[in-house]
């Protein structure tokens, strides 16, 4: 039908009521020519780059030091097509609340429309996507239900214990409270650090024989501890930081740090573009 539809033709039933009725595959077959005219061809480019970004998860990041860097790093491991949309957590952009009511980090806008937030739900989804990259383990397996408690302890544990530091940090110095927020976040964070510190003197990984999301999570949150001037790790934690040091040798973690630093840096997985939470919008009456 395409070919026998010249140019005035074509022109003409862009303008007519029955263009708005057609779907957009039929619009693609009526339209389409070699020697269509050449706003017609930019048309077709620009839907078809509409729908190929519609269908890529976006990830929400937060920044400064966020811990949303284990989700970049798990999903750089995943090696699956993916963009990410920058938070400033101290300045967050007009609409975000849109996609997250909450309005933390990280959060992934699905497919579907659907944004996941909470890294725990985050992290799991990532994994979930391709066990064959052994990110994560089946539901209902032993293995799964270790890496569950490990992420849990991370979460509940590690991440809250920095809260106190995190809290030292916004307080103008000289404030009174300002030492004692440090003085509890940095017992809080002891226990926990000690723990893991523990944990990696028999095994090369948080859980089971290779990395998984588990580790990404970790390094984006156990960096807090010297970030915060709380700890110096190869002294007080050795097995730990020996553990971080390999993962900041790899490709996705330096990735991450670059990310956040607003640095240039290659992809070692499928990381296609920045997009702004504007750009985004469309994409919630989608």
């Amino acid at each position: 039908m395409a070919s026998s539809m010249g140019h005035s033709d074509r022109l003409s039933f862009i303008a007519s009521p029955q263009y708005k009725k057609c779907n957009r595959t039929t619009l693609l077959c009526l339209l389409y020519s070699e020697t269509g005219p050449p706003h017609i061809h930019r048309v077709i480019i620009a839907s078809q780059r509409k729908r190929n970004f519609a269908m890529e998860p976006v990830l929400f990041y937060g920044v400064p030091h966020g811990c949303s860097f284990g989700s970049i790093v798990a999903l750089e491991w995943l090696n699956q097509p993916y963009r990410l949309c920058r938070i400033d957590m101290l300045d967050k952009p007009k609409g975000y609340s849109r996609f997250n009511p909450s309005q933390q980090t990280p959060a992934l806008l699905l497919e579907s429309g659907e944004t996941l937030g909470e890294s725990l739900a985050v992290l799991h989804h990532i994994a979930a996507r391709d066990l064959d990259r052994k990110l994560g383990f089946a539901q209902g397996t032993p293995d799964f239900d270790r890496l569950n408690r490990a992420l849990a302890f991370l979460h509940t544990e590690l991440h809250a214990a920095f809260s106190p530091a995190w809290a030292a940090f916004k307080v103008a110095d000289g404030a009174p409270e300002k030492d004692m927020l440090r003085t509890m976040g940095r017992n809080n964070a002891a226990h926990s650090l000690a723990h893991l510190d523990a944990v990696l003197a028999d095994r090369d990984w948080l859980v089971g024989n290779h990395r998984t999301v588990a580790d990404a999570y970790l390094v984006g949150i156990a960096r807090w501890a010297e970030d915060l001037r709380l700890f110096e790790l190869a002294r007080d934690y050795p097995r730990l930081h020996a553990h971080l040091q390999k993962l900041e040798a790899d490709e996705a973690v330096i990735f991450a740090h670059a990310i956040e630093d607003e640095r240039p840096v290659k992809s070692s997985g499928r990381f296609q573009s920045h997009v702004t939470v504007e750009e985004l919008l469309p994409r919630l009456a989608a």
